[in-house]
């Protein structure tokens, strides 16, 4: 799709929005843990009543984490049906009033009408969209903003401030969607905002003995915004779709992917600092190679940290997959290195939907 015919140019990924039990708590982890920065506040101390939020950020990537502070409403109802757990995916576009009325004109349901915010630092444009499960893309207009984040924020500058690990942008964002309802939001992003698929993946690629799912991954004109979209597909036992959407109580964002330029050192930082990973069996790295043929990277240190290899017809691509990281077995993160390849790792589904069974035992929800 060339931009004469994008009717939705998408620079990129502005924020991930989580809504969470306690916002300073998850700001703190993902500082400690995976060396996010602080970046901005809005709270009591801003006037607000209702909601505490804390912006982090590691280069182009930016998480905002969202509490209640009342007993009841919209972010509290979140929290308790979900967990914590993603609520917006915000879009970075250049007309955000624009963006709106191309989308809500092609059938996508309004979140929220053009609204312009503005402080000394200028002003911001937003508006949005609903998409699957209680998820909602919000488009976000800043050329005439020069603030840390938004009207409403101020610069959050803590004493305690954790060096970054390497992160540097949102590669992906994938979605899982109930039974049968994969072609529905695959068929929203390509009518209501213009996407493409790029790739499609049925129950024969991401199968192992026991559980089995399909995949379809949405792209925007530029290639910046990819949404792959899984739906369970019939297996023995649960598949890990099934348990998200069990625990989740609905569709929902099942994991984000993270790109970084030396996943050894990123991965290596990111263990020391507590994060646990998903291990594949040893017998994946005897035959790796016979697969993907040569790579730059020792394997033994691949080994070592549980990375995975994986190779199309434009080079390949290094990637781990973390164990959730909070209590109900949903929001999980990737952590990707590209060298050349642009597909998806589908010679590791295997290996790693292995790795999410062994888990699910232990947790009994295989």
């Amino acid at each position: 799709m060339n931009s004469n015919t994008d009717f939705l140019p998408i620079n990129g990924t502005d924020y991930v929005e989580f809504y969470v039990g306690n916002a300073k708590q998850a700001a703190h982890y993902y500082q400690t843990a995976f060396g996010f920065q602080p970046l901005a506040y809005a709270g009591l101390e801003t006037g607000l009543k209702d909601r505490t939020s804390y912006v982090l950020v590691q280069d182009k990537i930016r998480f905002v984490f969202t509490s209640s502070m009342l007993a009841e409403g919209m972010i509290a109802d979140h929290v308790r049906k979900h967990g914590d757990g993603i609520k917006v995916v915000a879009l970075w576009v250049d007309d955000a009033r624009k963006s709106w009325k191309e989308t809500t004109s092609r059938g996508a349901a309004s979140y929220q009408e053009p609204e312009v915010k503005s402080d000394e630092n200028g002003e911001v444009v937003t508006s949005g969209i609903h998409t699957y499960g209680e998820t909602v893309h919000i488009f976000v207009e800043r050329k005439n903003y020069k603030g840390a984040f938004l009207p409403g924020y101020v610069k959050w500058e803590p004493e305690f401030v954790p060096k970054p690990t390497g992160l540097k942008y949102v590669d992906h964002m994938v979605g899982n969607v109930g039974w049968n309802e994969m072609n529905t939001w695959v068929n929203f992003y390509a009518k209501v905002m213009g996407f493409n698929q790029l790739v499609s993946f049925d129950d024969n690629d991401i199968s192992t003995e026991y559980t089995a799912l399909m995949s379809k991954v949405m792209s925007n004109g530029n290639g910046r915004i990819k949404f792959p979209i899984n739906e369970p597909a019939k297996g023995k036992k649960r598949s890990q779709v099934e348990e998200y959407l069990d625990f989740y109580g609905d569709s929902g964002v099942q994991h984000v992917a993270m790109a970084t330029d030396n996943i050894l050192e990123t991965v290596t930082d990111l263990r020391n600092r507590g994060v646990q990973f998903l291990t594949v069996p040893g017998s994946y790295y005897e035959t790796v190679l016979d697969r993907v043929g040569e790579i730059d990277e020792e394997l033994k240190s691949l080994s070592d940290l549980g990375i995975l290899v994986d190779r199309d017809d434009e080079g390949y691509l290094l990637q781990i997959f973390t164990k959730p990281v909070q209590d109900r077995p949903t929001v999980f993160y990737e952590i990707i290195q590209r060298k050349g390849a642009k597909s998806f790792g589908k010679g590791n589904f295997k290996a790693l939907f292995e790795a999410i069974e062994l888990e699910q035992v232990k947790r009994g929800t295989l």
